[in-house]
């Protein structure tokens, strides 16, 4: 009996068999003799008839996933379009490669550099550039994808799960998902959730020990895979799932109600989401409404600039559809892990601290100016509010306050109707931020303690840094001291405040929050039914 532990990204306990799923298309080598011309011609042929296969799928999973999940193949096609990732293929087609080859290293570049990003939602793409590239190199090798068909329920292993593999498996059949690579994130992760099926993600080389036909019993909740469990742990296991069972049930009795403690004490339960895609989920997770929509994916999925109309439409979109429920939508945070290669952003030694977020909006005001309009423009489609990230001093926020009524101004000339109520508030994610909280809480609607980078900064610790990761301690005294602070001065000036980052559904700080007075909390939507029965059973 061995454990391995990863990373748990879908709660659930399972026991059964491994099926093993094999790693995709074979490492390819460069042909010799390729003819640019020809081979130009065969890659054009092939992304034709990927986005034929890619409609099929998109139709099969708007059928059994529902609307959300399937839009994901809609991404998967604007990557077959892209014009950077076809530029990288040709230029290499052109250098002497053939088609299949050039598309592997094309696609390994591409998502090589969302694997770097700090920041879940990109990171999850990874899987999506290398799913298509590996669609297209079975196309122009004429091999066929490895057909996921199970006869018996198992669990299913691989190195990663391919979003079009994940997305029509037979969920009857599938007791968990196990991988070597994958994040909390990747669609493996979310498909995962929306199945409702027990997923472990990150095990890494320890995925070797997991043969064909093994029995494996998995906790989607700790991470634990353990291999040919004996008879005392299989016995725990079983009591783990009869648990989750009845904690699921038991959570299932809260949807719709209120967020109140037994003393009368209501805290609101909202969603972070990444894009549109996850809209689906917050609303199947009952959120009272979305604490944190990141706006870059808006710029992180284009080749240029993102223009007014097209950010009104995903704005009007994400608003209209969360019916009237109040939807924060943070301004663009590109910068550090976040790259755009046409901001032009020059190399830095310190990212973390350097070029980004709010300082990138201050110092490039036409593209700040974009975002701004198309936001209020949106405020007639539901209940907005706009925050903005990486705040660190009152003139900041003064000169923030004066774009957004600059642009109400504009638009009020132009005759362009927007509400009037919209929520202007700020992260508090940096030190400075919550020392001088007082002052700030005094210029605007609400505060959003952005916990992962208020830890970065509060304890000199790069995220980014493996080597340090032992000493990342989201719960530090100091942390924990500096939102008490927040929280102080934020309800002293009669504000609200909220928490977006990871430790909002953290449930050994619920209590804590409700002590310090926090008035919202952002998480992810699998966790909104779970943490409101955890609300509505405390005495405070």
């Amino acid at each position: 009996m061995t454990t391995l532990h990863g990373q748990g990204v879908s709660r659930g306990v399972a026991i059964g068999p491994i099926h093993r799923l094999g790693s995709g298309p074979a490492e390819l080598r460069p042909r010799s003799g390729a003819v640019p011309e020809e081979e130009l011609a065969r890659f054009e042929a092939a992304r034709a008839q990927a986005g034929v296969e890619l409609e099929e799928i998109y139709q099969q999973t708007l059928e059994t996933l529902g609307e959300e999940n399937a839009l994901l193949f809609q991404i998967h096609q604007m990557v077959l379009e892209d014009p950077d990732f076809c530029e990288g293929v040709e230029e290499r087609i052109r250098d002497g490669a053939d088609a299949a080859y050039a598309v592997q290293e094309a696609s390994r570049d591409a998502a090589a550099a969302f694997a770097a990003m700090d920041n879940d939602y990109m990171q999850g793409r990874t899987a999506d550039v290398l799913d298509i590239g590996a669609r297209l190199i079975h196309i122009l090798n004429g091999t066929e994808e490895e057909a996921l068909v199970l006869t018996e329920p198992a669990v299913l292993a691989a190195e990663d799960l391919a979003p079009s593999q994940t997305a029509r498996l037979d969920r009857s059949k599938v007791l968990a998902f196990v991988t070597a690579g994958g994040s909390v994130n990747s669609h493996t992760a979310i498909f995962a959730r929306t199945m409702g099926i027990p997923a472990v993600v990150g095990l890494g080389r320890s995925l070797e020990l997991l043969s064909q036909g093994r029995e494996v019993a998995v906790d989607g909740s700790t991470g634990e895979v353990v291999v040919a469990p004996d008879g005392a742990v299989r016995a725990e296991f079983e009591a783990r799932q009869s648990a989750a069972c009845a904690e699921r049930a038991e959570a299932e009795c809260y949807r719709g109600r209120a967020s109140v403690t037994r003393g009368g004490r209501k805290i609101e339960l909202c969603a972070n989401v990444g894009g549109p895609e996850d809209i689906e989920a917050a609303l199947a997770g009952d959120a009272e409404g979305i604490g944190l929509f990141r706006s870059e994916f808006l710029y992180l999925q284009r080749s240029d600039y993102p223009d007014e109309e097209t950010q009104l439409s995903a704005y009007r979109d994400v608003l209209e559809r969360m019916g009237g429920k109040r939807v924060v939508i943070r301004t663009l945070d590109i910068g550090a892990d976040k790259q755009a290669d046409y901001f032009q952003l020059p190399p830095e030694e310190n990212p973390a601290m350097g070029m980004r977020a709010i300082r990138i909006c201050l110092t490039r005001p036409e593209v700040f100016r974009t975002q701004l309009r198309a936001l209020y423009r949106a405020s007639v489609y539901g209940k907005l509010a706009i925050m903005f990230p990486m705040i660190t001093s009152p003139a900041e926020v003064r000169s923030v306050l004066e774009a957004a009524a600059a642009v109400r101004g504009e638009l009020d000339a132009e005759g362009i109707p927007y509400a009037g109520d919209v929520e202007l508030g700020i992260m508090i994610e940096t030190p400075a931020a919550a020392l001088l909280s007082e002052e700030l809480a005094r210029q605007v609607d609400f505060f959003s303690v952005g916990t992962n980078d208020l830890t970065q900064y509060t304890l000199a610790l790069d995220r980014q840094n493996a080597s340090v990761a032992c000493f990342d301690d989201p719960e530090h005294r100091a942390v924990l001291r500096l939102i008490a602070m927040a929280a102080e001065n934020a309800h002293r000036a009669g504000i609200w405040i909220g928490i977006c980052g990871e430790l909002g559904a953290d449930p050994s700080l619920l209590q804590t929050f409700l002590d310090l007075g926090i008035d919202e909390l952002s998480m992810s939507p699998g966790a909104i039914l779970r943490t409101r029965m955890q609300v509505c059973q405390m005495g405070q």
